[in-house]
């Protein structure tokens, strides 16, 4: 709920909505430092970052799912504080996300007017109301979507027309659309813009957040920058030129935060040709080579971590040849990988990479349990020989192997994640955001081993979000973007502006 009343009257030159100083804290990390960002009423304002800059963490802030721990809000001039998510649809704010949030077993009309529905002098639904005004939003955007339609007929598109509508349902002045073209056809995004559009006509502020630089040129009169959870750029994108916000986004010097170890490469060990999926990723190809860091960077979305995982056998190609050490290879199955020497460490590693209630030895020995039974029983004392060989050699921090897993940091988990997969004596290991959720001076721990590992003759892909991991890591970088290679980049040839061109299918550089 907010603590002020909106102002019916709404003054065009001053902005609409504004956030002063906005700090957000959870354990370990700040995910946004004093931020400033102002929405003017009529004008498309650009949130433009890294993944992991904070943009996420700002949304939930003006949508109430957050608190911030510092700074105020200003909604028309007035101080506002959003207690929870109706506080602030109260007020106006709405987001409308990549993901949308409906329901499919309900209609487009129950869908727009969840939580609040028209009403009938008894308190009941008054059905006929509610798809009579929900066919009027949906014909003001120019849809012929029947509001008695489930949600679950409907194609992305449409989805994402009820959600706009569900925003104007509730006579927001504020709209925030994040990542909303991510699904989309070019004539689904072109129908999109025509309706922000109209929406700026009628007054509305809106925050609109995509890594597409096209798009944002596009749409946007305004752009705010965020790196690293602060605000390090704003203005009018008449003013500023593709170079310059990508120097804003990724302005940091890589080499002293991250000093990469020579190793001598050697021969390819894994050469995957001419891999596709289809609707992840097509005619992907690469070779990793021993002692190799090949970094895979990209945006969300991209197909990183889903090449990967078929390289895992979690999933499978369609087609595509794999060869290690120069033969044929079938992964059927995450088992099969394992036999030929790939390892996995997964992103969610709370949910995916290890059991956290399971004692530290347990998990650790998970994968080789081959090694430490003897007739199909356990033999617990060499559980935690094993364990204790590469929690030594990782240099885990824990009071004793006995511990559940959930006890620990983000950084000693993703250790004993790491170290359980090391403890089957791969060939390969693909680390999918080895350092996501960790403190520094555990990211700086991990990647002291990644280099340990690579010089011991191990090759390692890793996906990062991360553009200084991945400059500071990576022997070369192969970038994605929607599910297509590119490039691939040699170690001479890499810096930030090039991979961020590449990952946003911006390769031109204009200015």
């Amino acid at each position: 709920m907010t603590t002020a009343l909106r102002q019916p009257a709404v003054d065009m030159a001053a902005p609409r909505l504004e956030m002063r100083g906005i700090s957000k804290i959870f354990p370990g990390i700040k995910a946004l430092d004093r931020v400033n960002i102002a929405l003017k009423a009529g004008e498309v304002t650009a949130l433009i970052g890294e993944n992991g800059a904070g943009k996420s963490t700002l949304v939930k802030i003006l949508t109430g799912i957050y608190q911030p721990d510092e700074g105020e809000i200003l909604l028309d001039s007035q101080p506002v504080t959003f207690t929870n998510a109706q506080g602030a649809i109260d007020a106006g704010v709405t987001a409308i996300h990549q993901e949308t949030v409906l329901f499919d077993d309900l209609t487009v009309g129950e869908n727009i007017y969840l939580g609040h529905a028209p009403r009938t002098r008894f308190g009941l639904i008054d059905w006929k109301t509610m798809n009579t005004k929900a066919a009027s939003l949906l014909q003001a955007l120019e849809t012929e979507i029947d509001p008695a339609m489930r949600l679950r007929d409907l194609s992305i598109a449409q989805r994402h027309l009820v959600a706009i509508a569900r925003a104007l349902s509730v006579e927001s002045g504020i709209v925030i659309m994040d990542e909303p073209t991510a699904a989309l056809s070019r004539k689904e995004i072109d129908d999109l813009f025509r309706i922000v559009t109209r929406l700026k006509a009628q007054g509305k502020a809106i925050l609109f957040i995509s890594h597409k630089f096209d798009e944002v040129y596009e749409i946007a009169e305004n752009y705010v920058v965020f790196r690293d959870g602060q605000s390090v750029g704003a203005g009018q994108l008449a003013d500023a030129g593709q170079n310059e916000i990508v120097r804003l986004m990724v302005g940091r010097d890589v080499a002293k935060a991250f000093p990469k170890v020579d190793v001598a490469i050697g021969r390819p060990v894994l050469t995957v040709e001419n891999y596709c999926h289809e609707t992840e990723y097509r005619d992907i190809s690469f070779d990793l080579r021993r002692g190799e860091i090949l970094g895979l960077y990209g945006l969300i979305g991209a197909g990183r971590s889903e090449i990967c995982q078929s390289l895992f056998g979690i999933s499978r190609p369609s087609s595509g040849r794999l060869t290690m050490d120069g033969k044929d290879l079938s992964i059927r199955s995450s088992a099969d990988a394992i036999a030929a020497g790939i390892v996995y460490v997964p992103e969610e590693r709370g949910r995916h990479g290890v059991a956290l209630p399971m004692p530290i030895f347990q998990n650790m020995s998970l994968p080789s349990l081959s090694r430490t039974s003897r007739s199909g029983f356990l033999r617990a004392a060499e559980e935690l020989k094993l364990s204790r060989t590469y929690a030594e050699r990782l240099d885990l921090r824990a009071a004793a192997l006995s511990v559940p897993v959930g006890t620990l940091s983000g950084g000693n988990q993703q250790k004993v994640v790491i170290g359980k997969w090391l403890a089957t004596r791969p060939k390969v290991i693909i680390l999918d955001e080895p350092t996501k959720g960790i403190d520094i001076g555990s990211k700086a721990a991990v990647h002291g081993f990644i280099s340990e590992l690579a010089a011991e003759g191990l090759s390692i892909i890793m996906i990062s979000s991360e553009l200084p991991e991945i400059l500071g890591m990576s022997d070369r970088v192969l970038v994605m973007h929607e599910g297509l290679s590119a490039g691939l980049f040699e170690r001479d040839q890499l810096n930030a502006e090039t991979l961020v061109r590449a990952a946003t299918g911006n390769m031109q550089g204009q200015e």
